[in-house]
């Protein structure tokens, strides 16, 4: 069994309402509609079943709720994504074996309150966090309440980076060009939320959080010498006490985040992951369908790259199913 643990959805109901809340002139519409696996299960369904074994778990695609509408407008797109992904589930256990949940995070007590209806009611498996959130870090205390509920419940939370096109890539100009912003912001807004999460002593207060990354870390696993070396350098010669609120070394806070497998199909790649973290904090995942032919590509390269791997089978295993089921507590 292959369970893709970040498998991009919007369902139909709720695809329709994001298309109504939205501001004139919605910058992914042209994406969204290009992309008919993200809603149309005949063809969704046509890819899965030319992978045996594959399994999705579901997770809300882009744009996050809160970028798009006020509060009020933001917990109903939420409860309503949550219901119809909920509704998936249950009809096709066979296909989607669990949910992640939507939050409207422009408001903390409403975001709380759907947590807990998606995980009690609607059995979700976790819930999904996009980073910054409103343009905020991740280390905010108004955060704090969600990380405790999520570490009380025994269940992940989905980090998922996000940065749009006119965030530029130098201060003299209005957007990024060539596509900078997602190819390389977004693993870099990644690797942002973790280090703020390990400084701030987030995962020292909360040390049974579990938290996916996406992209497999971002920039973390290859710059794990960089990033012993420089807290080391700073606090040697500068005096800086990053570390000072920590009981353990930095680089083995970010040793405890999950690592996913969705770098599009780069062996070399997750062997650098897995030597950072090592198969036990790896999951498989294929940011499906983010690709041109609508989902196939990067399933099939994603599930070669794994397979690929100079680790034993039993570690390709715990990678491809046996991790997810005990991260997400599957009762599969």
């Amino acid at each position: 069994m292959k369970i893709d643990i970040f498998s991009h959805i919007l369902p139909q109901r709720y695809k329709e309402a994001l298309y109504e809340a939205a501001p004139p002139g919605f910058y992914l519409k042209d994406v969204i509609e290009s992309l008919p696996t993200l809603f149309d299960l005949d063809h969704r369904f046509r890819i899965m079943d030319k992978f045996e074994g594959l399994m999705q778990v579901l997770t809300l695609s882009s744009p996050p709720v809160e970028h798009i509408a006020d509060a009020k407008k933001a917990a109903e797109l939420s409860s309503l994504a949550n219901d119809e992904m909920a509704e998936l589930v249950m009809k096709y256990p066979d296909k989607f074996p669990a949910a992640v949940a939507c939050l409207p995070m422009n408001d903390m007590d409403a975001a709380l309150k759907e947590a807990d209806r998606a995980i009690n009611d609607l059995k979700f498996r976790g819930v999904q966090v996009f980073t910054p959130t409103n343009d905020k870090p991740l280390d905010l205390p108004e955060f704090m309440p969600l990380y405790e509920k999520m570490e009380q419940y025994n269940l992940p939370i989905w980090i998922h980076p996000e940065r749009a096109v006119d965030y530029p890539d130098y201060r003299t100009e209005s957007r990024s060009r060539f596509m900078i912003f997602s190819n390389f912001g977004w693993p870099y807004e990644t690797t942002v939320a973790m280090t703020r999460l390990v400084f701030s002593g987030i995962l020292e207060k909360f040390p049974n959080l579990k938290i996916i990354t996406h992209h497999c870390g971002g920039m973390v696993p290859f710059l794990e010498k960089r990033i012993i070396g420089s807290y080391d350098h700073a606090e040697m010669l500068r005096g800086a006490r990053y570390k000072q609120n920590l009981r353990k070394a930095p680089i083995d806070y970010f040793k405890m985040f999950f690592y996913d497998t969705a770098i599009y199909g780069s062996t070399p790649g997750l062997m650098d992951g897995y030597a950072f973290c090592g198969a036990e904090q790896m999951l498989f995942a294929t940011d499906f369908p983010y690709d041109s032919q609508f989902g196939e590509r990067y399933t099939r390269q994603t599930i070669e790259s794994v397979e690929n791997m100079e680790i034993s089978d039993v570690e390709k295993k715990m990678i491809f199913e046996d991790n997810a089921r005990k991260a997400l507590r599957l009762p599969i």
